[in-house]
């Protein structure tokens, strides 16, 4: 891990950017179910159904696809939206989001590594300026996270390449210090603390780095309610590939993803030796 001290004299604001496929669901799922044992230790939001912080991930991924002064204006809007539901106390707030990193590698025409993204901090900065803004951000074992990535963009952002397309087509990708010391030039005085994937060693408290970030103890931790299952997962090979496939036709988005709705509830179906009940 590696921190910088928190800087200016306003409300603590840490903002969580993601990045995807490093947490972020189980995290979250994590936070909703603890959500009234850490009411009275932090505000938090994150990318709930019907509250601004989905307008706000959208905003971040269009302006990171597309970096247009209305896309800007967008994002700022999106911002104060935010902002202004933020309650008037004097907790410290969390805000979480795996899309305010922008797109990830195979959204869209993106093959870069997050280049948007100190713009969209830039953004954040100004529109949180009265707070005491600290930054933090997940990564994972490289040779982990981008076949992870692959396999999310087939399912959620119709990808139609192979792995081996994907990997040719991001060979070029910088290392991860590359990323960190772009967004250490934006982050501020609180400056941008790193956590490792792989130091989350607690299925059941996912998010533990991050909790202790915001002051709770290992303590605390331990007796909040145990997260069960996983987030959501990869896809398996087969339905994976199946995805891949299905994404050439051309079906407009919300066909195609309640498409990839039923396909991640029954992989079961695409099973080579798989067999109904009651068929030889």
């Amino acid at each position: 891990m590696a921190s910088g001290n928190r800087g200016g004299q306003g409300r603590r604001l840490t903002i969580h950017v993601g990045l995807q496929k490093t947490g972020s669901t189980s995290l979250h799922r994590h936070l909703m179910l603890n959500a009234n044992a850490l009411a009275d230790r932090m505000v938090v939001r994150m990318p709930v159904e019907g509250t601004p912080m989905r307008p706000l991930g959208r905003a971040a991924v269009a302006f990171s696809l597309n970096p247009d002064d209305a896309h800007r204006e967008t994002l700022d809007q999106a911002i104060a939206k935010v902002r202004e539901g933020l309650p008037d106390n004097d907790l410290p707030v969390l805000l979480s989001h795996e899309n305010l990193a922008g797109a990830m590698p195979g959204t869209g025409d993106e093959r870069g590594l997050y280049p948007a993204l100190p713009r969209i901090m830039a953004a954040l900065n100004a529109g949180f300026a009265e707070f005491s803004v600290d930054y933090v951000i997940y990564l994972r074992r490289r040779e982990d996270w981008l076949p992870s990535v692959w396999a999310q963009a087939v399912r959620t952002d119709g990808y139609t390449g192979t792995w081996a397309d994907y990997r040719a087509e991001t060979a070029g990708l910088p290392q991860w210090s590359d990323l960190i010391a772009r967004l250490r030039r934006v982050a501020g005085p609180g400056g941008l603390t790193r956590f490792r994937l792989e130091d989350e060693t607690d299925p059941a408290h996912p998010g533990s780095q991050l909790l202790m970030h915001m002051g709770l103890t290992a303590k605390d931790i331990a007796v909040l309610r145990p997260l069960e299952g996983r987030g959501m997962e990869r896809l398996s090979p087969a339905a994976t590939e199946f995805m891949r496939r299905f994404n050439e036709l051309a079906l407009n988005p919300y066909a195609r993803s309640r498409v990839a709705d039923l396909v991640a509830r029954t992989q079961h179906l695409f099973t080579a030796d798989y067999r109904p009940e009651g068929m030889l």
